[in-house]
Formats: C-alpha cells, sequence, structure tokens
C-alpha cells in the first residue's frame, strides 16, 4: 500500500469513527431529552427527505464525476438554477398555467436540453481555453442568480411563477399496503426512482467499466492515459457536460415536486448545488456515499417540517439552519478526502 492510500485510508477511519462518535452522542442526547424520535422519523418524514435529497443527489453525482476526471465545477449551484428556470418557462409555455403531465416531462427533457448545450460552452472555456475553474464556476452562478429572476419577470412580471403543477406519484396496487415499507417504495415521486437508477448505474459506471477506469485516471495521472491512446480532454469533456446536465436535471426535478418556480433570495435552489459539492466530498467520490450524504441533508432540511406536523415546539428559523449546521459538523468530523491529484490542472497532450 502506498503512503497516499495509507494516509486516504487512515483518514477514512478517523473520519468513520468520528462519524459514529456523533451518533451515538445523538443518541444519547434523544435518551437525555427525551425526543418522540417516532413522532420525527415516520413514512411521511422518510418520504419527503427523499424529495428533498433528489435534486442534491442528483447534483452531486455529476460534480462527482467532472471533479473525478480532473474538473472542478464549482457552478452546480448556477446549473441548478438554470435547470429549474428553463423547466417551469417551459412548462408555462407548453401547458399555460393548467399543464398536464405530458407538460411537465417535456418541460423536464427540454431542461436537460439546454443544461447540455449550456454545459457545452462551459466546457470548452474551461478545457479549451483554460479558463480559472473557481472563477468560471462562480460566474456561472452569479448568472443564474441574475438570469432565473429577470427571466421569470419577462414571462410573469414577478420573480415568481403562479402555480403551475406538480409531478403526480406512481402508486402500485397491494403492495403499496406493505406497512412501512409499501407507501415509501411502492407510492413515490418518479424522480425519486430515476434519482436512486442515476445514482447505481453511477457507481457501475464509474468502478466496474474501462470507461469509468479512464475518468479516474483523467483525475489522478492523465500522461499516463494519454500514453494508453486515450484523450485525456475527450473525458474531460464528457465528465464536464455530464456534470451540467445532472445539475440541471436536478434544478428541473426541484422545481417539479415544488409546482412552482420561487426567484426571490437565492432563488428556489437555495444552496442546493453547493451542499451537493460536500455530499460528494462526505462520500469520498463514490455516487453510493454521495446519495446517502444527499439524504441526510434532505432529512435534516425537512426536520422543520416534520417539527411542525409532530407538533413540537422549535424555532422555525433555528430549524432552517439545520442542513447548513450539518454541512459544517459533516466537514469538520469527516476531515479531508483524498481529491484526485490532477483537479484544477489544464491538460495538453505531448503529441
Amino acid at each position: 500500500m502506498s503512503l497516499a492510500d495509507y494516509s486516504a485510508s487512515r483518514e477514512a477511519r478517523l473520519g468513520g469513527i468520528g462519524l459514529l462518535g456523533l451518533l451515538v452522542l445523538g443518541a444519547a442526547a434523544v435518551v437525555w431529552f427525551d425526543v418522540p424520535v417516532e413522532r420525527i422519523v415516520t413514512v411521511g418524514f422518510v418520504n419527503r427527505a427523499l424529495l428533498a435529497a433528489s435534486p442534491i443527489a442528483l447534483a452531486a453525482i455529476g460534480g462527482l464525476y467532472a471533479e473525478k476526471s480532473g474538473v472542478f465545477n464549482i457552478g452546480l449551484e448556477g446549473f441548478m438554477i438554470f435547470g429549474a428556470i428553463t423547466a417551469a418557462v417551459a412548462l408555462y409555455g407548453l401547458g399555460g398555467t393548467d399543464p398536464t403531465q405530458i407538460h411537465l416531462w417535456a418541460a423536464v427533457l427540454l431542461a436537460v436540453v439546454f443544461s447540455v448545450l449550456l454545459t457545452l460552452a462551459y466546457a470548452v472555456l474551461l478545457i479549451r481555453f483554460e479558463a480559472d475553474q473557481i472563477v468560471a464556476g462562480l460566474a456561472v452562478w452569479f448568472m443564474g442568480l441574475g438570469f432565473a429572476p429577470f427571466a421569470a419577470s419577462l414571462v410573469w412580471g414577478t420573480v415568481r411563477s403562479p402555480g403551475l403543477t406538480r409531478v403526480n406519484y406512481y402508486s402500485l396496487p397491494y403492495l403499496v399496503e406493505i406497512p412501512v415499507v409499501g407507501p415509501i417504495l411502492f407510492q413515490q415521486s418518479p424522480f425519486v426512482v430515476v434519482t436512486a437508477v442515476v445514482v447505481v448505474a453511477a457507481w457501475v459506471v464509474l468502478y466496474r467499466t474501462r470507461y469509468g477506469y479512464w475518468i479516474q485516471a483523467a483525475g489522478d495521472n492523465p500522461e499516463a492515459l494519454d500514453t494508453a491512446g486515450v484523450n485525456v480532454n475527450r473525458v474531460r469533456y464528457a465528465t464536464v457536460v455530464f456534470s451540467g446536465v445532472m445539475a440541471g436535471l436536478g434544478g428541473a426535478v426541484l422545481l417539479a415536486h415544488a409546482g412552482n418556480f420561487i426567484g426571490t433570495g437565492d432563488t428556489m435552489v437555495d444552496g442546493r448545488g453547493w451542499i451537493a459539492i460536500v455530499a460528494y466530498l462526505f462520500g469520498n467520490y463514490n455516487p453510493l456515499g454521495a446519495a446517502a450524504a444527499a439524504l441526510l441533508f434532505g432529512g435534516l432540511d425537512m426536520l422543520q417540517v416534520q417539527f411542525q406536523t409532530a407538533d413540537i415546539a422549535v424555532s422555525g428559523r433555528l430549524m432552517g439552519l439545520a442542513p447548513y449546521v450539518g454541512v459544517i459538523v459533516v466537514l469538520t468530523v469527516w476531515g479531508k478526502t483524498r481529491m484526485p491529484a490532477s483537479v484544477g490542472e489544464p491538460y495538453e497532450s505531448e503529441e
């Protein structure tokens, strides 16, 4: 085992011990303060956590792939904003204020297509012209913050859209009647299932296919990959475009779950792109770990609603900070992850 691998393994063990300690402290606090867990962790809470986690997980998978190949896409938040506003405008354009489910799915598809075009330009800027990845990513975020409310104002005369429509849940007869598991697995948003499929497929591609090994080599040892005859920048183009598409899809899914676009403040995306970056760092660049972290943050985000449902008196403003406190705790407890060796470094073939 190399020194780098030993160091990464040691950090992972320490992080796991720290996380376990945090869970033990949490369990002790539950017992000490007599927290009514059965009123908090309900089927409804789990379903809401899955809905909240889906956009974060999608963006995290995309960002993970880009960074694995050596490109840090810090613009995930911006791409999510563009995805949300594009889906909202497309949905309104297709169906007005009374769109159908077909209109909704078409709007999500159009948001994905727009994300492809936008991310292609972004990838060329980063890879062909070797723009600073941090500056370019922040520029996408600022553009999204400005463009989305502006576009909403042009279309609706205000930064908020009217009520449009939400995605319908699927429901499987008989199976949905299974206690606990039934309402979670068999009566759910189809976008939650799409997210689960993307997560599993991303893991398989990254760790069980030749292309996945190319992606990892592009970030860790691009010279060796180039020597093997694989175009490093072509691999990076693909992953950067994929990252933008996943973030755009995440924004569209957020819109589909909410049913309307909100352009006030940091828009309805509200920091989820930044949390997605933390999620894949916490997951140590593993799609399954990133999805688990997204579910953790989604659950923290839904605690405010759950406390109100359970009639537990906790400040709403305080609970609104829960996801961000969770981010700080995760970063503190988990410590460092082993980033790909060539992240942020442009590559030029020796040919």
